[in-house]
């Protein structure tokens, strides 16, 4: 008897395979539809000839029916449609279904028409068949998705659900309802959706109602006994936002936020509701970055971040990590703040691609040796002093780490051949009033020119206030809260420009990658805010009241600070460029040798007392404006006069 081992072997081998691994797992699935592909080709002669169908049209179905069988086991496995067989199948799977059918549909009339010059079927078989088929098969592709919300529908009738509304309707709104009919959300019950139109009023989203506008929001509460208000995230304008916040909180409604879509496939947030935040007051747009231009800018390549402990720096260098740089490097003196930075990027410390160095951008020997010795092919410059009244108490220090450190960087990005330079500057340094924006300016001076003489492209890249860095108002204002208050604002008009720490960054990485060297961007900042209101949402936002739990006591503006910030310059152009948020200030640039010499003289001058410093600023910056009122401790009445004579 022959040996049927190797036969055995070669079968084993030839199911193993990966090609017919491929083939089982598109066709064999397929088979298990033959069932529905029949009784839609049968039903189809039955719902077109009836009876006659057994009779006259019988002979034809045997022959009919297993074309139709195969062809339809050929398309739909081609089409990968048996992968549609799952919990979670959804509209797209239909679509996929619809498009299965015709294919399946067009191959059989092709090879009726192949059959007999005339064709066997009529077409309205064909067209039945089609239909029955997607209706067949949909029904089997949905019933797993069926048994499974009904399953968890039952399950979350015992768990204690809050009744809630959605305010505002998108595709965040939309996934939190399937969340909920999934049980994966299984604490929320949906009893209505407040939207901004009056004419979707009556209308229903997935089954549940749309009951009221965002005006009616209280009344549609208090009507379905609701205890909390779920705002979607990016749907309201920040007018709207206030407005339902300040309505839902005189009444005793809790509001939470559903975290954007995007936001969650960024890991920044998880999916479950969470408390309103300043930020949601703010109306910060997401930003849109030119992904495939950052990745060719940045990937592969050696960066390097100064200032990396600061709020900024910090979100930067967190930022660029997302397109793989072959080297990120991090530089701050704060020995604290760069060991827990290196804690939070440890895995990528381990991977090579981190590197945390303790150094003083003020040290040039020092920087020098990091340059030469890495040769990064981007700089972006983070570090730098920030608090006016103490630059305004010490402007020595102000010279020797804003404009000194900054223009020996730049001079050692020229030196070593960084490709692109990106400086951070400030408001501050448009018409300052402060030794610290004053400095800023000067440094803005410097990195233009040096741009015009160096293959570098020197850029920076101008802008106000972010929440929630360190030392800034809003961890402030939440410390003095907590402490039972009251809120220290300097003034009740004092007004100022903010953008979140991470679209910041992201905006600053944009305008880099932008750049071609000499321009000052500017981020577009929206519409400034005044303190006494932000301060007023912080407040209602921790459950309190204005003057009832918390006060504000006013105390007068402090040495160097305005009321107003400014982006732009008097005679500034304000240019676009392709991103919406970037702007260019466009002015006449000084030239390169003057410039140094300012540098040299200013910097010898931060070794005599501060008159000669200020002096020496005016000289360089003639919109400098510096009162001797500012450099004292003022009260509430004398900051109209100051902030009067600074604006004449």
């Amino acid at each position: 008897m022959a040996d049927r081992r190797p036969i055995r072997s070669s079968m084993k081998k030839l199911i193993r395979s990966t090609w017919f691994a491929r083939f089982r797992s598109r066709f064999s699935g397929a088979l298990f539809l033959t069932p529905a592909f029949a009784l839609a080709t049968f039903w189809a002669y039955w719902l077109r000839f009836e009876s006659a169908a057994f009779t006259t049209y019988f002979a034809e179905m045997k022959v009919v029916i297993p074309v139709a069988v195969a062809i339809k086991i050929g398309v739909f496995g081609v089409l990968r449609m048996t992968r549609a067989w799952h919990d979670y199948v959804s509209f797209l799977d239909l679509l996929r279904l619809a498009r299965a059918t015709a294919v399946s549909a067009a191959f059989l009339a092709l090879a009726d028409t192949m059959h007999r010059e005339n064709g066997l079927l009529p077409r309205s078989i064909i067209l039945i068949d089609a239909c029955l088929t997607t209706i067949f098969v949909g029904s089997m592709l949905s019933v797993r998705r069926i048994l499974r919300e009904r399953k968890s529908t039952v399950s979350l009738t015992a768990v204690s659900q809050t009744r809630v509304l959605i305010v505002g309707l998108n595709e965040t709104g939309e996934a939190f309802l399937r969340a909920i009919r999934s049980g994966s959300e299984p604490h929320f019950q949906v009893v209505g959706i407040v939207a901004q139109k009056p004419r979707l009023v009556g209308r229903e989203v997935n089954g549940v109602p749309v009951v009221a506008t965002f005006q009616e929001i209280v009344e549609a509460a208090n009507a379905h006994r609701v205890e909390t208000v779920l705002l979607v995230d990016g749907e309201l304008s920040s007018e709207d936002l206030r407005s339902v916040v300040n309505d839902c909180q005189q009444h005793g409604i809790a509001v939470r936020v559903i975290p954007s879509v995007s936001r969650i496939v960024a890991g920044q947030v998880g999916f479950h509701p969470r408390e309103v935040d300043i930020e949601d007051l703010l109306g910060r747009d997401a930003v849109n970055l030119d992904q495939e231009q950052l990745n060719r800018w940045l990937s592969g390549r050696v960066l390097m971040v100064t200032g990396s402990c600061g709020s900024i720096g910090s979100e930067i260098a967190r930022q660029l990590l997302k397109f793989s740089p072959s080297k990120l490097l991090l530089v701050d003196r704060s020995e604290t703040g760069q060991f827990d930075l290196g804690n939070e990027l440890q895995e990528a410390i381990d991977a090579g691609t981190v590197e945390v160095i303790v150094g003083d951008i003020t040290d040039t020997e020092r920087m020098r040796s990091l340059v030469d010795s890495y040769r990064p092919a981007i700089m972006f410059h983070a570090a730098a002093y920030k608090h006016v009244p103490l630059m305004e108490q010490h402007p020595s220090e102000a010279v020797k780490n804003i404009t000194k450190a900054s223009c020996g960087l730049v001079d050692l990005a020229h030196l070593f051949d960084v490709e692109s330079f990106v400086m951070i500057s400030t408001d501050k340094a448009v018409n300052p009033t402060s030794v610290m924006g004053c400095c800023k300016r000067v440094a803005e001076l410097y990195v233009q020119a040096k741009a015009a003489h160096s293959s570098c492209r020197f850029v920076t890249v101008r802008f106000g206030n972010v929440l929630g860095s360190a030392g800034s108002v809003v961890p402030t204002f939440r410390r003095q809260i907590a402490a039972g208050g009251p809120v220290t604002i300097t003034h009740p008009d004092m007004t100022r420009y903010f953008m979140t720490i991470p679209e910041a960054s992201q905006l600053v990485i944009q305008a880099g990658a932008m750049g071609r060297g000499g321009e000052i961007f500017v981020l577009d900042m929206g519409q400034p805010v005044k303190i006494v209101s932000l301060a007023e949402d912080l407040i209602r936002l921790s459950g309190l009241e204005v003057h009832k739990d918390i006060e504000l006591k006013f105390t007068g503006l402090r040495p160097g600070e305005k009321l107003y910030e400014e982006l732009y310059i008097e005679d500034e152009r304000r240019l676009q460029t392709v991103h919406p948020k970037i702007l260019i200030a466009e002015s006449e640039q000084l030239a390169l040798k003057d410039v140094i010499k300012h540098v040299a003289d200013l910097v010898s001058a931060a070794e005599s007392d501060s008159a000669a410093i200020r002096a020496k600023l005016k000289t360089i910056v003639p919109r400098y404006q510096y009162d001797g009122l500012l450099l004292e401790p003022v009260n509430a009445g004398s900051i109209r006069a100051a902030d009067s004579k600074r604006a004449a």
